[in-house]
This record gives structure tokens, sequence and C-alpha cells, in this order.
């Protein structure tokens, strides 16, 4: 065992994925998350081409499946609710519209808790409230008022994330707007969906509304979306955030206000910007970020979790073969890591782009159609090198093949 310490920030899904993968190559691994337990529910999240590749190398494929929404596929519906367009979870081998692997956040990060909770320090309801690094390691202050010291920082805590602005600069740097909002919460299936997601898109407004299933049949999802230029509403103002959705979706139609109407009610409601995050470097030395804190690729992928996944892999992988030094460690992760990055965040921008309202000031619509999109989704999906790392420690029996993607 290595005996390097790593302190990772953010429990959701990245961070623990991270957690696994250096854990089994030797690390001591602290997870720190503000948050006093790990969040349940949230949007829905998927693995397609290569992640899924990375799901069955920490072995557990099984149980992720287990946990899936079991969505059968989507239909998009006309303002009375007439299907216009059918999309099967089987299309595409499971990595279409409606992939195979769909779970909820929450339920996927449960899953990578438990499976590292037993050989990973987690500490819930704390955050980094300082850091200084030198050539040898960084001394962290949390809020609680540890102090302690670690060889490696890595922030996997999102889009808004805390650790990239205290090291790299201010948000604004390196969020991209781009020009929607998402906005989701859980509500009573009150609409008889059976394992079919329903979606409807208002062309003109650029406004949408979708109901999707979820494991309990007596629950759902509803999930909103709308153009904005700007946006200046707090990501923590949860009040002012349910006021702009009531403002934006008023006059929608289609079962909009049958949704909204279970808008106080939502346990779990969410509202943020889609955007990504763009930055020239994923590390400052002894300092690294991974997931949306580094390259978010924002929800218009559908992409964001695949990402995390595969970063984590690489991560870890890049940093046990360099011997845990994070110049060259971090430098590898980042050269494997951007040209799949960046063809993630381009399918994000074009579909951001298909949903931009029409008129004179609109650009072009893109045109989805010949060889350079299916170049694109390609590249999307497995667009990316998974090493062996053969003579790298492992301190788990891999199933399977281990055949390179």
């Amino acid at each position: 065992m290595s005996g390097t310490r790593v302190l990772v920030t953010g429990a959701s899904i990245a961070g623990p994925a991270l957690a696994h993968w250096l854990r089994r190559r030797g690390a001591e691994v602290t997870v720190v998350e503000r948050a006093p337990e790990l969040r349940p529910g949230g949007q829905a999240v998927d693995a397609r081409g290569v992640a899924k590749e990375v799901i069955r190398r920490m072995g557990l494929d099984a149980v992720v499946r287990a946990a899936c929404t079991d969505t059968a596929g989507a239909h998009t519906v006309d303002a009375d609710g007439q299907v216009l367009e059918t999309f099967s979870a089987d299309d595409d081998g499971g990595d279409g519209f409606i992939a195979e692997i769909e779970i909820l956040r929450g339920d996927l990060s449960r899953v990578l808790y438990d499976d590292t909770r037993d050989d990973v320090e987690y500490v819930f309801g704390d955050r980094i409230a300082g850091l200084t690094q030198d050539a040898d390691g960084v001394d962290v202050v949390f809020a609680g008022g540890d102090r302690r010291r670690f060889d490696l920082v890595v922030g996997a805590d999102g889009l808004h994330s805390s650790l990239r602005a205290a090291v790299f600069g201010p948000h604004e740097r390196f969020v991209r707007h781009l020009g929607h909002v998402l906005a989701f919460y859980s509500l009573p299936n009150e609409f008889g969906l059976d394992r079919w997601l329903l979606e409807y898109q208002d062309r003109e407004s650029g406004r949408s509304a979708l109901l999707r299933p979820v494991q309990d049949a007596a629950l759902a999802m509803a999930v909103f979306t709308f153009p904005s230029a700007d946006f200046d509403v707090d990501f923590r103002d949860v009040a002012a955030q349910k006021a702009l959705l009531r403002e934006r979706m008023a006059g929608l139609g289609w079962l909009t206000p049958r949704i909204l109407a279970h808008l106080d009610d939502a346990p779990d409601f969410y509202l943020d910007q889609i955007a990504q995050v763009v930055m020239d470097r994923w590390s400052s030395g002894r300092v690294g970020l991974l997931g949306d804190a580094a390259f978010s690729s924002s929800p218009m992928s559908g992409q964001g979790t695949g990402l995390a996944l595969v970063g984590a892999y690489l991560l870890a992988g890049e940093l046990a073969a360099a011997g845990w030094d994070p110049t060259a460690g971090f430098a590898r992760y980042e050269a494997r890591m951007r040209p799949f990055v960046e063809a993630n965040q381009e399918i994000g921008r074009l579909n951001a782009r298909s949903r931009d309202v029409p008129g004179p000031d609109a650009g072009p619509a893109p045109d989805f159609t010949g060889e350079w999109f299916a170049d694109l989704v390609d590249r999307v999906l497995n667009g990316v090198e998974l090493p062996d790392y053969a003579g790298v420690p492992d301190s788990r029996a891999r199933s399977g093949s281990q055949a390179t993607s």
C-alpha cells in the first residue's frame, strides 16, 4: 500500500467513484461532504459507452442495474398528449436517447458510498475552509476546526465547486451558461406512468416539460427546461427558484398545471442554469479537479455521470502509475481525458442550441444528420482509452476480461 493520503471533496458520484479507485490503488482516502448526509433522489443520470465498462471493472454492474429506473423508453407528445415519436431503451445498443443504465443520482451515490464506506473515511457536515500547499503536501483547515495534512486534494464538488474557486479563481472565469435553465422534483405518479417517459416541447417558446418513471411506481419525476439568456438566481435560494419556475412555465399547457400543483410539496426540488465548465488545466500543484467541478458538459450532453466515472478511473490509475507524483499523474490524466471531455461538451452545446427559440437573431439549428454527427456520437460514447494499469497495485480481484476499450 502506498500510504498516500488523498482528500476528496464531494460525496455525490465523482467523489465516491474516485475513492473506490484510489483505495484499490493503495491510497488512504478521506471524503468530505458539506451536506449532513447523502442526498437522496435527484435527476436520472445515465451510463453509456465506455462508462459501462468502468462500472463493470468496479465490480458494480449487477448492483447498479438492480437500482436502475427500469425505463422502457420515451414518448414525445403534443399539447394534447398525442404521441409524436417513440424511443426505446434498446435503441443503439442501450446507448440511445434512453440509456439502458439509467439511475437516479441519489441511488447511484448510495451504491458508490456503500461500496466504499468500509475502506474510506467519510466526513459529512464539514468542508474545506482553507488550504496551503508546499512541495511535499497540502495543509487543510476544515470549517469544523480540524487541521490535517494530505499528499493530494481533489475537488469533486460539482458545478459550483468551492475548491475550484479557492484554488483556480472565481466561478465566472470558468462557468459557461448555455442559455437554458433546468428544474426537477419528484411528485406522486397520478399520471399513469408505466415505465415510459413523456416529454412535451413547445418549440416556439423553447420550453419543455417532462415526466419520467422511477423505480417506485407510486412516484414520478418532473423535469422542466426553459430558455434564459442570463441567470442570476442564487442556487441556494429555493423560494426564489420556485417563483421563477412558476413564472416561466405559466401558460405552457399539456400537463404542466397539474405537475406544478405539487411544487410546494416536493422534497427534492432542484433548479439551476444549464452550464459547462471550461478550464485550460484541471490541476494546480497537488490539487486537482474531477467531474463537473473540472469539466461539466451540462445535462444537455447526457454524459456528466459517464465523464465522472471515466475520469475517476483514469485519475486514480494515472496517479498510481506515476508513483503518486502529482505533476506527472495529473498531466497524464488530463491528456487522456481532454479529447473525450471536448467531444461531450460539443454535443452538449449542440443540444442546447437545438432548443433555442427561433427568431431573427438565432443561429441556424444544428443539423444532426450526416457522418460528422455519427463520428461525434462515437467519440462522445467511446472516445477514450481505458488502460489496464496492469503494473499498478489493485487490492480487489477484477472480474471478467480486461480488454482495453
